[in-house]
């Protein structure tokens, strides 16, 4: 029987050995489950929030009020362009005008 015992006691060894290295494996497969579902930890963490960088719809309508703004200006130039001619004619007609009546004609 002391053959038997020792069997047994080898055995008990044995499995309480395998339960040891059975709980190391759940216990390293927790830590990996862990390590997974916590988020990693953000390289640079500063307190001020960052914008948004803007939309295409935005830039399109950027794109249209510049556009816009452009022809306008255009216009507004020829418009000046075309008042200073005229501006110009009637001073020299003033003048011409303004001379003859000098000269009593």
């Amino acid at each position: 029987m002391s053959d038997a015992l020792e069997k047994a006691e080898a055995a008990v060894k044995e499995a309480s050995t395998d339960t040891a290295a059975v709980q190391l494996a759940f216990a390293a497969m927790e830590l990996a489950k862990l390590a997974q579902q916590q988020p990693a930890a953000p390289a640079h963490s500063c307190e001020h929030q960052h914008k948004q960088g803007r939309s295409t719809g935005e830039w399109l309508a950027i794109a249209c009020a510049v556009c816009v703004g452009g022809v306008g200006i255009a216009f507004a130039s020829i418009a000046i362009a075309i008042g200073g001619i005229s501006v110009a004619i009637l001073a020299l007609v003033l003048r011409s005008i303004w001379q003859d009546i000098r000269k009593g004609r």
